[in-house]
């Protein structure tokens, strides 16, 4: 009898009640961080109430559409993992300011369309650079993520930045209690239980919360039933060359991001991230952009909240992601629905926040826990990647007299750290020093053992020496 092959766990479909639970818990660990990009670049531009929730409702339903793009795929298209799609942070410090020196909503999406076009074409270059990834860098990239989005989660659990009760007790004590059932959920729970722990904690965090006042569902009533984002609703792009240049350097520092979180999923779903994959992914971000130009949205890259759900569910399937972004489509069409997601109070969300981007960061240390720390200098590659990776996440203002193309790159405690791995582990890994030459700082010499061939555990993991 023939035998069928074991499909991957990447590929494996869920019945429907899981998908439906798996992916809906995607979808709230990522709502605040969508819908976040829209509102700020929205309120820096002054923007009416009606256009705000245009701006939102457009941005989630393209949301949907880039996260099906990444996990179903089509032909060159989606890296084919369980990578959840959303607005750049990196984007809107050039985005308010392209929109509120003249330029407006036409000239933000003139940008955003040709970035998208640029990563669509780079992602070939990007593909091949790969090697520059081997654990000890990847591992710190890992590392970082999860350290920089801390302070996402903590600001969620003190109430939200901005909001008048900001720190108050009664927030914190929220945020905990939810930490609690996430934790009581996934040590004593039944197994597909504790895979929805994050679910389980917001729904019983959201009906605590309604008795004691914490949450405010007058946006729902206000809000349509139906809604369509139709192309170019602002008026035609403009194509403004400072603009682009600005937004440019912004596709340089989602596409550094984009393949941290790419090759973190990679690590944490055992379906590691090659040079054609990579460039697959990296590919679908430029499209996702591209159509974010047009049906009035920003750029769009992996989101690293999601990474950390991954690895806490140990969900690896892409269809459970795929029926997420299924769900942001309907959240985008239907605004009410979109309403309900967003009373969902801060604190709820940070002390869920707090094991997810936790757990990014020790899924960080587990990749590192395969490099070799004795007689090389991969100690110091991660200490002062990781520190500034960690700089402008504790001190934000920090390169605030520094250009703006600098402070883009920069302010990404995560790009800075990704940037900072590379150039030491080429410095100190493979570079000629000390009498020796490039070729003999890793590979040659542990030729014939049974150990990875470089110190920065490059043959390891299949991956060649730079």
């Amino acid at each position: 009898m023939a035998t069928t092959a074991p499909v991957h766990p990447v590929d494996e479909v869920p019945p429907v009640r899981q998908l439906a639970a798996f992916g809906l818990q995607h979808v709230l660990a990522m709502y605040a961080g969508a819908v976040a990009v829209p509102l700020i670049v929205g309120g820096a531009m002054k923007l009416s109430p009606a256009d705000l929730a245009y701006l939102i409702t457009a941005d989630l339903l393209v949301c949907g559409i880039a996260t099906l793009i990444q996990c179903v795929g089509f032909w060159r298209f989606g890296v084919r993992l369980p990578i959840m799609q959303g607005c750049t942070f990196a984007a809107v410090s050039p985005m308010v300011l392209i929109g509120t020196t003249g330029g407006g909503l036409p000239a933000i999406y003139g940008s955003v369309i040709v970035a998208g076009l640029a990563i669509a074409l780079l992602a070939p270059v990007f593909g091949r650079l790969l090697r520059f990834f081997p654990p000890l860098v990847t591992g710190t990239v890992i590392l970082i993520i999860g350290v920089s989005l801390l302070p996402v989660a903590g600001n969620w659990a003190a109430g939200g930045v901005g909001s008048a009760d900001f720190g108050a007790p009664r927030n914190i004590g929220l945020a905990a209690f939810v930490l609690a059932v996430v934790l009581g959920v996934q040590r004593f729970a039944p197994a597909f239980l504790s895979r929805i722990a994050v679910l389980i904690g917001i729904a019983v965090g959201l009906a605590v919360a309604v008795p004691f006042g914490f949450t405010d569902f007058d946006g729902v009533g206000d809000a349509d039933w139906v809604g369509i984002s139709t192309p170019f609703h602002f008026g035609a792009p403009v194509f403004e060359a400072s603009a682009i240049i600005s937004m440019l350097v912004v596709a340089l520092v989602t596409m550094t991001e984009t393949t941290g979180d790419l090759i973190a999923v990679g690590e944490m779903t055992d379906r590691k991230v090659d040079s054609r994959s990579l460039s697959d992914g990296l590919r679908a971000d430029g499209l996702s952009t591209v159509l974010g130009g047009v049906f009035n949205t920003f750029p769009y890259t992996a989101y690293a909240q999601n990474v950390g759900l991954v690895g806490m569910t140990r969900v690896r399937s892409r269809w459970v992601v795929a029926t997420a972004g299924a769900m942001l489509v309907l959240l985008g069409l239907l605004p009410k629905l979109g309403a309900v997601v967003a009373a969902i109070p801060a604190p709820v969300l940070g002390g869920a926040g707090l094991v997810m981007f936790g757990t990014v960061a020790a899924s960080g240390l587990r990749t590192l826990a395969e490099v070799d720390f004795k007689g090389n200098h991969n100690l110091t590659v991660v200490a002062v990647s990781v520190a500034m990776g960690v700089l402008p996440v504790g001190v934000p203002t920090l390169y605030a007299k520094f250009p703006d193309w600098f402070q883009t790159v920069m302010t990404s405690g995560i790009s800075a750290g990704c940037v900072t791995a590379i150039a030491l582990n080429l410095l100190f890994n493979h570079l000629p020093g000390k009498g020796s030459s490039p070729a003999s700082a890793g590979s040659d010499s542990s030729a014939g053992s049974d150990t990875p061939a470089g110190s920065d555990g490059s043959r390891a993991t299949g991956l060649p020496a730079v």
